[in-house]
């Protein structure tokens, strides 16, 4: 349960009090701060803010709003920023090996910043896929007073009288490769894809991660949804700085937040929402730094549990913003809470329990973004964890419309992901195979990559539902089709998709779970004596370092 600090200087105190520290007193003088400022218990930000992607360049105007929130309520704000890492931008060459590293970063710079000012609570402003799981391990890890927020979703664009994300662009890439569109089409589509700031519009990894924010309990009720360019996001973001405060004085800690019940409760909403693999991955990360015993088997269980209600991007019909229309996260919460199928009981960050927090959320949602829970789209979620002979700690798969759930084909191999993307571009995947890419994990990748300029070339391609692929790399969130990724252990360590050779048949079986080669245990054993493992691809800097460090992708890929 929650604990109260003694005071609400907690940790400052430290730093600003006592004759020995007129030095650091001095420090904040110079940058403007009063007696009254130095009394007061020092707040961080945490701000991903860059103007690297526009899921990020909205945040200098989100933090400005929480400073004015944390001095309404009697705090004192210091902002710092964290890198970040444009997943769409680095999608598809050598850059997007830097993008789940980035995740470790964010919360290490978050860590040492609390850990070096002596702040006594703490907000995490963040806007893209690895910012959000980067600060909430921060906070789990630091485990002092604080509240999320995200930056919001961006608006749809449009095109031909219909609304097109970012999906849509990597879609065509294939098509123009196939000769189904011409370069004046593509072109068209790139230019009306994103029309302005905020994350990726669909229910892609961001909007995933920050919906999971709010059912973790850790970001105020209604956060996700908001889009960047809404005026109530500014409104919100002054509430949240609010917050700040509020937490601190009822001394909850983000572990007193994070506890079993709401990562099952998060689990329960990403597979009710069609979201994105990603979930798995980052979700058993942030339950590692806040010391909660969540394995990939929870995601199976939850999810079989779980209705899939939500019709939105890449897999249905609908964008984060349409969801804000139709009253946010708490209303899809709301309904999953109705049939017993999240906890009631969990705690918030403001202290009062979820069950109370969507007290006075309407159950009835306009139009058909949501299913009812006797009419759901599946009577399951769409998250399966596999098992089987190539994947004997489990691989992951998204099941939101996916049309074929089994598929047995021969496998065509490939040892980095550029080298099937030139075969896909060449034209030379054929439909029935399944498509290997391995020495894309954690450590072989390094940085698991992302796949969307890959999966989305063959869906463009019209080999969507074709083709099966699979990996140790990961996906993006705009990933559709019958891909599966996370496949452990991967093939750096010498898991069996490290012995696949072009022919050999592989089984992709989603109702049963299974994912195996029709090879015979005698027949792996007989490749493993020659199997060799490559060359480092990077021997120094940052990437070797935490190919040194990384676990497993079934345990989060967390370094240790």
């Amino acid at each position: 349960m929650a604990r109260r600090p003694q005071d609400l200087k907690h940790r400052s105190r430290e730093v600003t009090e006592g004759p020995q520290r007129a030095p650091a007193r001095a420090y904040l003088r110079s940058m403007g701060l009063r007696d009254e400022d130095i009394a007061r218990p020092f707040v961080g930000i945490a701000n991903t803010w860059n103007d690297v992607m526009p899921c990020q360049i909205n945040l200098d105007a989100i933090g400005r709003k929480v400073r004015e929130g944390i001095r309404s309520a009697g705090g004192t704000p210091r902002e710092f920023n964290t890198i970040a890492v444009s997943d769409g931008i680095a999608m598809g060459h050598e850059g997007m090996r830097a993008s789940l590293v980035s995740r470790e970063i964010i919360a290490d710079s978050i860590e040492l910043m609390i850990h070096a000012h002596g702040y006594d609570a703490l907000v995490t402003v963040a806007g893209c896929d690895k910012t959000i799981p980067g600060s909430l391990m921060a906070l789990a890890r630091l485990n002092v007073p604080g509240v999320f927020t995200y930056g919001g979703t961006m608006l749809p664009g449009r095109y031909e009288g219909r609304d097109v994300t970012i999906q849509d662009v990597f879609e065509a890439v294939g098509a123009y490769a196939a000769g189904r569109i011409d370069a004046a089409a593509l072109d068209a589509l790139e230019r009306a894809a994103c029309p302005g700031a905020g994350t990726c519009a669909g229910l892609y990894t961001a909007n995933t991660m920050a919906s999971c924010a709010e059912a973790l309990g850790m970001a105020l009720s209604g956060d996700a949804a908001i889009p960047t360019l809404d005026p109530a996001r500014i409104d919100h973001s002054v509430r949240v700085g609010e917050a700040a405060l509020r937490v601190l004085e009822l001394g909850i800690r983000p572990r007193d937040v994070l506890v079993r019940e709401a990562f099952e409760n998060a689990i329960a909403l990403d597979a009710a929402m069609g979201g994105s693999t990603n979930a798995v991955l980052h979700l058993l990360a942030i339950a590692h730094e806040a010391r909660v015993k969540l394995t990939i088997d929870d995601f199976e269980r939850i999810s079989r549990r779980t209705p899939h209600l939500v019709t939105m991007k890449p897999a249905g019909k609908y964008v984060m913003s349409d969801l804000h229309k139709a009253g946010g996260v708490p209303i899809v919460l709301r309904r999953l809470l109705d049939a017993g199928k999240i906890h009631g009981d969990a705690l918030t960050v403001t202290g009062a329990r979820i069950r109370d927090v969507l007290r006075d959320v309407s159950r009835t949602i306009p139009g058909d973004i949501v299913a009812r829970i006797d009419r759901p789209l599946s009577p399951s979620g769409t998250l399966a964890i596999l098992k089987g002979n190539l994947a004997p700690d489990g691989a992951v798969v998204k099941t939101a419309l996916v049309k074929h759930l089994r598929h047995r084909g021969p496998a065509r191999v490939f040892d980095a992901e550029q080298e099937a993307f030139a075969a896909a571009q060449d034209r030379e995947i054929r439909p029935q195979e399944v498509v290997v890419i391995r020495y894309e994990g954690p450590r072989g990748g390094p940085g698991m990559r992302e796949m969307l300029a890959m999966t989305a070339a063959l869906v463009g391609q019209g080999l969507g539902d074709e083709v099966a692929l699979i990996t140790d790399g990961r996906f993006s969130g705009a990933t559709r089709g019958l891909m599966v990724g996370h496949v452990s252990p991967e093939a750096w360590e010498g898991g069996p998709i490290a012995l696949l050779r072009d022919g050999d048949v592989i089984e992709v079986d989603v109702p049963e779970r299974k994912l195996r080669v029709e090879l015979t245990k005698a027949d792996l054993a007989k490749r493993r004596k020659s199997w060799r493992r490559p060359k480092p691809r990077y021997p120094r800097g940052a990437l070797a370092k935490y190919a040194k460090l990384v676990g497993s992708a079934a345990r989060g890929a967390v370094c240790e």
